[in-house]
């Protein structure tokens, strides 16, 4: 069966953005990621120094100077040199930023899918359909807590940011040796969990 050319874009279009986005978190191209990375750094830096509501009002002001600022200019060299060009954002001003129906009803449903995935998980951790994976989901959320009393959700953005775009190029560089050690350390933590696993009265392994 021939896939619809609708289907066909849309497939097209979410490759190029996983392209895009594998792309940036490698740096292969430093004029693209450096851009990005200073900006979103500079965003979170901003909101660790004021609030949002003065954040988003600063970046509106600056954003909204340099557009005016373009736009006398563009017209006051127009009518300097008197020439007909029109407005200087008028292509920009004609493109579709609106959302499609069809667009909406996907993430829509991505939405969906994913609140109730989540709404299942916890109810599955919580009401301890299986001991075992309740007690780590308890011991995560014990180190959790260490974690808030040590750095605040904006600290943690950050440190999160730094790794997405650090990470990945470590781990392409050094690909080898961090799985050896994954390994071993997946091992480790496997006997211990086996040990633990025996020591808890009236517990059945899923394969038995």
């Amino acid at each position: 069966m021939q896939a619809s050319p609708d289907s066909t874009k849309m497939e097209c279009s979410r490759t190029g953005w996983k392209y895009q986005a594998m792309d940036l978190l490698y740096w292969r191209d430093l004029k693209q990621t450096g851009p990005v990375f200073g900006s979103v750094m500079l965003l979170l830096f901003s909101l660790t120094q004021f609030s949002v509501v003065s954040v988003i009002a600063y970046l509106a002001l600056a954003a909204l100077s340099a557009t005016i600022s373009f736009r006398v200019y563009k017209s006051v060299l127009q009518a300097v040199q008197k020439t007909d060009e029109g407005h200087p954002f008028k292509s920009y001003l004609d493109m579709e930023v609106c959302l499609s129906q069809d667009q909406m009803q996907t993430y829509a449903e991505k939405a969906q899918q994913y609140i109730n995935s989540t709404l299942k998980e916890l109810r599955r951790l919580f009401l301890v359909q299986d001991l075992v994976d309740s007690l780590k989901f308890a011991v995560l959320m014990w180190l959790l807590t260490y974690v808030g009393a040590l750095f605040n959700g904006l600290t943690l953005m950050i440190l999160a940011v730094v790794s997405m775009f650090s990470v990945p190029v470590v781990y392409e560089k050094y690909q080898t040796q961090i799985d050896q050690y994954l390994g071993l350390v997946r091992t480790h933590v496997g006997s211990i969990v086996a040990k633990i696993q025996e020591k808890i009265p009236g517990f059945k392994r899923k394969e038995e």
